[in-house]
């Protein structure tokens, strides 16, 4: 576990949460944050697109946030003489109130586990986007990545996403919790410095709505059905004691990845030391082995999936997903008009091939 959790707050109200390692160096007291105080943007409005039944979050605060600074300028690197970050002191992991959020906390909202549900579909219908956003900051070094931090510091980074995970939840309105990191230019990234974000919507997301489709016509067993129809396959990437890693029979993307856990948890709050000691592991195997399949870094979007607060969220497993769109050293698969429109995904080649590829540079 880490040493410390240390909570202060920025210069705007914003919250800053400092995980600090198990075998840190660092002094407890963090330097205040020096910049003056600014304006936070209003909340985000929710609008529901009646065809999907899906809320769209409009966040046009958003095209403020930063582009791809220099490095001197990095708003995640730690606070210098000469440039004022959002991080004012050094730090191991770092977690703050996103400063452009597309989902944020309203005061006095009230937790209606209803508030997202629009039976009729009626045309215009608007709400204020509930939840939260925050950034975790892996390290204060500028260059690296996720995979690339040592297996004490991926450890520290669980803690604190399992940490954030039991606090988000008792917000208001908050119905996901989705802990995420994109990786790469290709991507969409704006900022390099090795980061993720936490996602916190105020409904069950059209990607779970799904998974609770499949639960109702498959049965409740349908995650251990999958993880036990995997663990006899040739997709199979690590096996341990407490989890599974494996390329997914369907998997849409040249590049995917999933990680279970042998037993049924609805989130990473729920995991015990001797699980989250060896998920620490495997999730820095396959990250470093999605690494090893070419010459330069793969760009991927990969995240923790976890049961959402609504009547039969119990019966969500906890899972991570790694997708990459990486189909060859220099090539990517773009979405084209059936998988973009339609939601159809046409597979480059077979799963088993990327299996073998990973299984090959893993080990």
């Amino acid at each position: 576990m880490p040493t410390r959790k240390l909570h202060e707050k920025l210069s705007d109200g914003r919250d800053v949460f400092y995980f600090d390692d198990a075998d840190t160096t660092l002094k407890a007291e963090r330097k205040p944050d020096a910049r003056e105080k600014s304006l936070r943007p209003e909340v985000a409005e929710m609008r529901l697109d009646v065809l999907s039944g899906e809320w769209i979050s409009v966040a046009a605060h958003r095209h403020a946030r930063a582009f791809l600074p220099p490095a001197s300028e990095c708003p995640l690197c730690p606070s210098t003489a000469a440039f004022l970050s959002e991080l004012p002191d050094n730090f191991d992991v770092a977690v703050f109130e996103n400063r452009n959020p597309s989902f944020a906390q309203v005061p006095g909202t009230v937790d209606d586990k209803n508030y997202w549900v629009q039976p009729t579909l009626p045309l215009g219908i608007t709400k204020p986007s509930i939840g939260r956003c925050e950034v975790v900051v892996f390290s204060p070094e500028h260059e690296g990545s996720l995979g690339s931090q040592s297996s004490g510091r991926i450890r520290t980074i669980l803690d604190a996403l399992a940490d954030r995970t039991d606090a988000i939840l008792r917000m208001p309105g908050v119905r996901t919790v989705f802990p995420f990191e994109n990786r790469g230019q290709e991507i969409g990234v704006t900022l390099q410095h090795p980061h993720g974000q936490i996602y916190a919507y105020p409904y069950v997301t059209p990607t779970q709505e799904k998974i609770y489709a499949s639960l109702s016509r498959h049965g409740n067993a349908l995650f251990q059905d999958i993880l036990e129809f995997e663990q006899s396959s040739e997709r199979e990437l690590i096996r341990g004691e407490h989890f599974t890693a494996f390329v997914p029979f369907a998997a849409r993307w040249p590049i995917e990845v999933t990680i279970m856990p042998h037993r049924h948890v609805q989130n990473l709050t729920q995991l015990g030391e001797d699980e989250l000691v060896e998920l620490a592991s495997i999730y820095s195997r396959v990250l470093r082995g999605v690494d090893a399949m070419y010459d330069s870094p793969t760009p991927y979007v990969a995240g923790w999936h976890q049961a959402p607060m609504f009547d039969g969220g119990e019966n969500f497993r906890l899972y991570f997903k790694l997708t990459s769109p990486r189909r060859a050293a220099d090539k990517l698969k773009y979405l084209a008009g059936s998988e973009s429109a339609m939601g159809a995904f046409i597979a480059d080649f077979p799963q088993e091939t990327t299996a073998a590829r990973l299984r090959e540079v893993i080990r």
